[in-house]
């Protein structure tokens, strides 16, 4: 059995760790312990009058000329740049616009035409069945229209149920329930290899580990901008293809932004050269601005390593997490259902909790200032229900694994999960 580090040791840490400083560029609530950053991250303290200074002057003071003098009219492609540095991404190959759903339809559907146009007769579409489900069901949507099928796997079927069949291969880099790591490169050589496309989510990923979409050779990707990105609730979402398929087919909202001249008003539309064909509508100028704020915080991180740092600390703060829970929590009927091995794990961890509710433990642990979330399974073995923590490393500190352990040892221990507030927590993925 691993053996504690005391409260103080998790303070020594903190003292020698060398990204200390970036918690400085968040606003969090006194007396919370925040490890839901993996649901939705914490605001940059530069966000409120960021966005005070779109809305007042801006908007209210330069009014439609700010889509030139304030640069409106670039901000998908260059926020979009911002996160093409976190995640492999070359300039001019990125845009941020609409919802990750929105932005799975146009990448799945341009990705279907090109394996369809490539290799005819193939009629497949391959996930993992934990799968996050929009996506599942934005699949589900496609292969109906285009007379598909999707097939679902488990993480460990995919390697052997990827083969000539398959159009399209869908995956999420890190599963949103165990926190599991696809080997990205890997799974995409794969699916080169018997000619499928490899389209993969970066929800769980993009500012959480070090992602190379070029390195892979990965074909399309979307992302999320609420989440390690730190953008703020709905913020705008991200769509990466590869550039030898950006131009060769549309994506099936073809709206005036992605025009090629949108402002020659054409009544016949002309795809835009590259990624920038996948804009849509109007983009969102307050949700970039603010996304804007949140990418610069993991920006902030270059100086002192950039992601590979970031990485590190991840890894430091879920090994202790890890650790803990084994040494304090024992004979408590927990159970991580995340991987031991770092080289697999995201920044999270999930814990089955079999001797109480997992929905009243979280709830208790919420009422104590310690805030994760909860997942439910359907009671399985291998799909239980869940208490996920999310370690964001830019404001995470070692003290904060120490006590969130501590409190979640004090609720199970004189079982306070029973007294907890049942009040029903609606956070989104």
């Amino acid at each position: 059995m691993s053996q504690a580090l005391t409260r103080d040791a998790c303070a020594a840490l903190d003292a020698a760790d060398p990204l200390r400083g970036l918690r400085q560029l968040f606003t969090i609530p006194e007396g919370v312990n925040y490890l839901d950053g993996n649901s939705l991250g914490v605001m940059p303290a530069a966000a409120p009058e960021r966005a005070a200074q779109v809305v007042r002057h801006e908007w209210g003071e330069g009014l439609i000329r700010s889509w030139n003098s304030a640069g409106w009219i670039t901000l998908p492609q260059r926020v979009g740049d911002k996160i093409g540095r976190l995640v492999g991404a070359r300039p001019g190959e990125l845009v941020v616009a609409d919802s990750t759903s929105v932005n799975l339809f146009k990448a799945l559907s341009a990705a279907i035409s090109i394996a369809q146009a490539d290799r005819p007769g193939r009629r497949l579409i391959l996930s993992e069945r934990s799968n996050f489900p929009t996506d599942l069901y934005i699949a589900q949507s496609l292969a109906r229209q285009h007379g598909m099928e999707l097939e679902l796997a488990t993480a460990a079927e995919i390697s052997a149920r990827l083969d000539e069949r398959v159009a399209v291969l869908m995956l999420t880099q890190v599963n949103y329930r165990t926190g599991a790591v696809h080997d990205m490169a890997a799974v995409t050589a794969h699916a080169h290899r018997v000619g499928a496309l490899a389209l993969w989510d970066l929800a769980h990923s993009a500012g959480a580990i070090p992602v190379d979409l070029n390195g892979a050779n990965a074909d399309f990707a979307v992302g999320c901008g609420y989440k390690y990105l730190n953008g703020g609730p709905g913020a705008p979402a991200f769509v990466w293809a590869n550039p030898r398929h950006a131009s060769r087919f549309w994506q099936p909202l073809s709206g005036w932004m992605g025009h090629a001249s949108p402002f020659t008003f054409d009544t016949d539309y002309r795809p835009a050269e590259g990624v920038s064909r996948y804009l849509c509508g109007t983009p969102s100028v307050i949700g970039l601005s603010v996304l804007e704020c949140g990418v610069d915080t993991l920006l902030a991180a270059e100086p002192l390593g950039g992601m590979a740092a970031l990485r590190q600390k991840s890894l430091a703060l879920t090994d202790l997490f890890l650790a803990q829970v084994e040494a304090r929590c024992a004979g408590l009927g927990l159970r991580s259902v995340t991987p031991a091995d770092r080289r697999v794990r995201g920044s999270q961890v999930s814990l089955a909790c079999a001797s109480a509710s997992g929905y009243a433990v979280m709830q208790a642990l919420i009422e104590r200032g310690v805030i994760g979330d909860f997942r439910a399974g359907d009671g399985t073995e291998a799909e239980p229900d869940l208490l996920r923590f999310g370690f964001t490393p830019l404001y995470t500190r070692f003290v904060d694994v120490h006590d969130a352990v501590t409190a979640l040892h004090d609720i199970l221990t004189t079982q306070q999960w029973r007294e907890a507030r049942f009040n029903q927590k609606a956070a989104v993925t």
